[in-house]
């Protein structure tokens, strides 16, 4: 394996030797959880893109095609995954005692923060900055190299991984899933531009406008 082929990798290394601690320590004084995650996120965002030149290559093509119906099913992808969750938050409620606590736990991210705050990082920064490094960069590297499903399988089982450090099986699951979801419109339609809307809407929608509380 040469040194390029080895770099999703490292990078992939790299991430979680990032966001595993954001999870279990949640913020650091005034670096709070969304201040990590975005700086996270923009580290790992100029290193792809400096070490893949076809990333923003890949990124102005996907915009420049149909960008109104790609935007267009991200909202609907939005709307459908929202209402899995809906139903998943009900019957998580019914079969397990925990689901309840764990749930509580995972909006505890935003005590002490700023509203208006969150939903500034989570809509131009976190949405967006998540599609483009696990589906955009990491995905797509990965299906070059492991073929189309096995690259959805591997990007889908390291973006679920990560939340671990929160040690809230509530949050693993719902990585999981979200990871699978986003992780499969990739796969099947190569638009990164899709899933990100599909993402950045989804997070305002589940933590913000309409949250499971």
């Amino acid at each position: 394996m040469t040194d390029r082929s080895r770099r999703p990798y490292l990078v992939a290394v790299l991430a979680a030797a990032l966001f595993v601690p954001l999870f279990v320590v949640r913020g650091l004084g005034a670096f709070d959880f969304w201040w990590w995650m975005s700086a996270d996120i923009a580290v790992l965002l100029v290193l792809t893109a400096s070490i893949d030149r076809r990333q923003l290559a890949a990124i102005a093509a996907d915009i420049a095609d149909r960008p109104a119906v790609k935007i267009g099913l991200g909202l609907l992808a939005a709307v459908g995954l929202y209402a899995v969750f809906f139903a998943g938050n009900i019957l998580a409620r019914r079969i397990l005692p925990s689901a309840g606590a764990g749930i509580s736990q995972v909006y505890g991210f935003k005590t002490g923060a700023s509203p208006l705050r969150v939903i500034f990082l989570m809509a131009l920064v976190i949405g967006p900055g998540e599609e483009l490094f696990w589906r955009g960069y990491l995905q797509r590297n990965f299906q070059d190299r492991c073929g189309g499903f096995g690259g959805f399988l591997l990007a889908t089982a390291l973006y679920t991984l990560v939340h671990a450090g929160s040690g809230n099986p509530m949050l693993v699951l719902a990585a999981a899933v979200c990871g699978l979801f986003w992780g499969y419109l990739y796969l099947r339609t190569k638009s990164v531009l899709l899933v990100l809307i599909s993402h950045t809407v989804w997070d305002l929608a589940v933590f913000i406008l309409f949250p499971f509380t």
